[in-house]
């Protein structure tokens, strides 16, 4: 049964279906960088983004602002490399829609 309480739409499994996403894109990317034979000088950072994202989602509803700065990490280090477009988007979609930051 889905019903939706706020902006959290709730499963049998009581989870937020943007964590979900969240989660399935970061592994997706995560996946395909560790396939991605090819040397170049932010891999690292972007793997250590990569795996914050997936603790992050790991443990319920992300903070907004640093979800946006980890996709900011990864597309700087990973932005040049082709071959991961189509995951990063899907990360970089995943984390949209958990909207913007609330500003004070």
């Amino acid at each position: 049964m889905l019903r939706i309480s706020g902006q959290r739409a709730v499963t049998g499994g009581d989870e937020d279906h943007r964590v979900a996403g969240l989660r399935t894109a970061v592994s997706r990317l995560r996946r395909e960088l560790a396939a991605y034979r090819a040397e170049f000088p932010d891999r690292v950072i972007a793997e250590d983004e990569l795996a914050a994202l997936a603790a992050m989602a790991a443990h319920g509803v992300p903070e907004i602002s640093r979800l946006r700065r980890s996709l900011l990490l990864i597309a700087g280090s990973v932005g040049s490399v082709s071959a991961l477009a189509g995951s990063l988007a899907d990360v970089r979609a995943a984390v949209d829609r958990f909207g913007e930051p609330r500003r004070c």
